[in-house]
């Protein structure tokens, strides 16, 4: 269900007006109407905001690098203010580490090309050279290299790697070399020099990526609690873009909305305060901030529904009807009560053992052990046990079960196909209720001549007896349907529109609606697959198995395990997507649902 709102309008003196946002901010409960002219113009917003983006980039490495360490932080510790200091001495570290980075990639290419020439020192070949000797060294393809350069330039080989050969030659200063070979200039440092070099730039880096560790731990309370503070600073800055200056900008004129439920907390607190206000109902042209209430089970799907988008306000809220259809289409895609059971388990056994659950982590919990509740029920319907069927055992139970609920593949056929006629026909009856209380009954009145039409197919070919097909009663119904279909299809047009555009229904009814319940069969699709994926893992594991006892069991048990995961997370993946499919599309079509509400989200301080 949709919370009802009250608009509310403020007229406050200028001078007082930043102190009144102050004790709205307190108040915790007004939603302010959004128009924000010149929030791109604003400089120190967009500032703000980009500060803001940057500060939760930091946040979340801090996050990662402290659960890297499983390093509990207390939040008791935040200090307040030091943001740019945090932002200063983590830019301060990233830039020292960058450098160090290049260092080290540059040590290890010098490493690369000393090593061939094994671990001389340069000192050396500066002595020679003060001794009117000269060294140079060489590179060459190995079929290129002429033995009777160590009689002419006293070349020395020192290793040979992938058909290519390293040498030097030590010939007097100033004699001529004439060598078809790639001349290396000399090194500067020995490879020992380079190797030492090396090692104190992994453990500078090492001390960096220490520094930061413990400035994560250290500091990421204070700057959650900086982030806190700034985003209170950017909501407050939108506000007072939202502001309308009125009278010579001496009044501040400001326009928001507020929960039926906080109304007299509202007039109390206003009146406390002796603010000029004037509360009123919504007008059809207003954007209304929408506030879902279900409770219970139905709460459980509100994240299902936002995925899509919100209803608008004064349209209906679906999530209480979509609900029970979202649990029996899960059922039946994921359709092993083996699986069930398993996520039933993690999750109650995650929700038992694990401390300080958050309030947004609860009611996703909760829908997964639901889901995974209805997984085991409608799993009973082909008896699939991760891939085994239960009816093959002489138990009682599973033989009872069997006689009772168990399902062939026609039938679970047939039974999505009867799940889709029944969701899109329910989706009808709830778009006539839609646009009764939206529009009023007459623009509900082709939507319910469909409605008849369809229910009276159904009861022609299910009770025959009661209403044969073609028979006088069922054409006076078809009848008085067509005239609703025809007559009111827009009661606000001319006759003739209206029988154009109901033919143009007609034509869009009979294309669309087999393709909508054509849809529903991947409901038995996906449960089939998912089965006999199931029991395909189960015969690998089975026959790849050696004959040994130990070794045998061990392959069957990874085989299984891989297999089964591997086929759980494909299988609950589609039981997640294709029933939000066919919520979104035929169901949320065919009951006229358009959405496109924005979310109630109340002027509050955000610490």
């Amino acid at each position: 269900m949709i919370t009802k709102m009250k608009k509310l309008t403020f007229l406050v003196y200028h001078k007082e007006y930043h102190a009144f946002l102050n004790d709205i901010r307190d108040l915790g409960v007004v939603h302010v109407a959004e128009k924000q002219q010149g929030v791109f113009d604003n400089t120190e917003l967009q500032d703000n905001i980009r500060l803001s983006a940057r500060m939760g980039a930091v946040s979340d490495q801090f996050a990662a690098l402290n659960s890297a360490r499983k390093v509990a932080v207390d939040d008791s510790k935040a200090v307040s203010g030091k943001r740019t200091q945090i932002l200063n001495e983590v830019d301060e570290i990233q830039n020292e580490k960058s450098k160090l980075i290049q260092q080290q990639q540059g040590y290890l290419k010098d490493i690369s090309s000393l090593e061939p020439w094994g671990n001389f020192k340069p000192q050396n070949i500066s002595n020679l050279h003060e001794a009117g000797m000269n060294v140079n060294f060489y590179i060459c393809p190995e079929r290129s290299y002429l033995e009777e350069w160590e009689e002419l330039y006293n070349a020395m080989v020192i290793s040979r790697i992938s058909s290519k050969v390293y040498f030097i030659t030590i010939t007097k200063i100033g004699e001529e070399i004439d060598i078809d070979a790639e001349h290396i200039k000399v090194p500067t440092h020995s490879l020992a020099e380079v190797k030492d070099l090396l090692d104190k730039t992994n453990k500078a880096i090492e001390a960096n990526e220490n520094r930061l560790y413990d400035m994560a731990a250290q500091e990421s309370s204070s700057l959650k609690l900086s982030i806190q503070e700034l985003h209170g600073k950017i909501e407050f800055s939108k506000v007072l873009l939202n502001t309308e200056k009125t009278t010579g900008e001496k009044l501040m004129l400001l326009q928001g909305w507020v929960p039926v439920t906080k109304e007299a907390d509202v007039n109390a607190y206003l009146e406390k305060h002796h603010a000029y206000y004037e509360i009123t109902n919504p007008t059809p042209d207003d954007d209304v901030p929408i506030l879902l209430k279900n409770k219970g089970l139905f709460a459980w799907f509100e994240p299902i529904c936002k995925l899509y988008m919100l209803p608008k306000y004064g349209e209906m809220d679906l999530t209480p009807f979509f609900a029970p259809f979202f649990m029996v289409f899960f059922g039946l895609c994921l359709g092993d009560m083996g699986y069930g059971l398993f996520l039933l388990l993690l999750v109650t056994g995650y929700r038992l053992f694990t401390k300080n659950i958050g309030p947004t982590m609860k009611p996703i919990l909760s829908l997964v052990q639901i889901l995974s509740f209805s997984t085991i029920v409608f799993g009973a319907l082909t008896g699939g046990f991760f891939g085994y069927s239960i009816y093959e055992l002489d138990w009682p139970i599973a033989q009872w079960l069997k006689e009772t609920v168990a399902l062939d593949n026609n039938q679970m056929f047939q039974l999505s196909l009867i799940l889709g006629v029944i969701q899109i026909l329910f989706g009808m009856i709830l778009k006539v209720v839609n646009q009764t209380i939206q529009f009023g009954f007459k623009y509900a009145v082709a939507t319910l001549g469909w409605v008849i039409l369809f229910i009276s197919v159904i009861v022609a070919v299910l009770l025959p007896s009661v209403m044969p097909m073609g028979g006088t009663v069922h054409l006076i119904v078809l009848g008085i349907a067509a005239l609703m279909i025809f007559l009111y299809n827009s009661p606000d047009k001319n006759i003739f529109v209206n029988i154009g555009l109901g033919f143009w229904d007609t034509y869009n009814m009979a294309t669309g609606l087999l393709g909508d319940i054509l849809s529903y069969v991947r409901l038995f699709a996906l449960g089939l697959s998912g089965g006999i994926l199931a029991s395909v893992f189960n015969s690998l594991a089975a026959g790849l198995k050696p004959d040994n006892v130990i070794a045998g069991s061990i392959v069957f048990v990874l085989i299984f395990l891989i297999g089964h995961a591997i086929n759980i997370f494909m299988n609950v993946l589609g039981a997640i997507v294709h029933p939000m499919r066919l919520t979104f599309v035929e169901f949320f079509k065919n009951a006229g649902y358009e959405g496109g509400g924005k979310e109630y989200n109340p002027f509050k301080s955000s610490k």
